[in-house]
């Protein structure tokens, strides 16, 4: 099947030691390609949306694999690819994401503040370490911010603040929190967010965030805080 999709590619500039130049086709093909790469992409995004498992507003799955965990199926491959490229299977890491809270708002850190709290004990089981990403909700890029933090992760704790429960909350937010708060801020751009959790190595034994969507420990939802302006 592969060879074939490949074979069909090639007939407009597609593959190895080739250059696609949109140019080259007629104006039927032009539009008829514009319109396909459109329809494949809402494709990918309506099952990225509704072909994995919702667990708090994040998207729980196993999409990464090898080509026999594929199986032929295109539109698992290029969920993967736009979810992020060059994924770990269930087993090395799983990757739960989220555009949304806990309630299914869109996330859009310049009208909201947020929050995503750990109880005590409770982080994300893994036998390496674990971390949250933050990128723009539309380009999916990685955020400029006066601290060069682009993530949260596991090693970085010892040096956040706890609550007093024990607890430790991460702040979702545009603008710095400030004092000692600063160590648990996630710099978020103005505008809408895409958030990834990194689990590395997860655990097997309860609680465990596997098999993807349906394991005994599930992410803490992200609780949208007091408005971004506010004081």
């Amino acid at each position: 099947m592969d060879k074939e999709i490949r074979a069909k590619l090639a007939t407009i500039g597609i593959g190895p030691n080739k250059t696609f130049n949109m140019k080259d086709l007629s104006p039927e093909h032009q539009k008829a390609i514009i319109v396909g790469m459109k329809a494949g992409d809402e494709k990918i995004s309506t099952y990225l949306a509704s072909g994995m498992t919702d667990v708090n507003g994040w998207q729980i799955g196993s999409l990464p694999g090898d080509e026999a965990h594929y199986n032929g199926d295109w539109l698992m491959r290029s969920g993967t690819a736009k979810a992020g490229l060059y994924g770990n299977s269930a087993a090395e890491a799983v990757y739960p994401l989220t555009r949304v809270d806990g309630k299914g708002e869109t996330l859009d850190c310049s009208k909201n503040n947020y929050t995503i709290t750990f109880p005590e004990g409770q982080y994300p089981p893994v036998n390496a370490f674990w971390s949250v990403t933050m990128y723009d909700g539309k380009s999916q890029y990685l955020i400029e911010n006066p601290i060069n933090r682009y993530l949260i992760n596991s090693p970085m704790i010892p040096n956040m603040k706890k609550g007093e429960d024990g607890s430790l909350t991460l702040y979702i937010q545009k603008d710095n929190p400030g004092g000692d708060l600063e160590a648990n801020w996630l710099p978020a751009p103005n505008d809408t967010v895409y958030l990834v959790m990194r689990l590395y190595w997860p655990t097997t034994e309860a609680p465990s965030i596997l098999p993807p969507g349906d394991g005994s420990w599930k992410p803490p939802g992200i609780v949208m805080a007091k408005s971004a302006f506010q004081k």
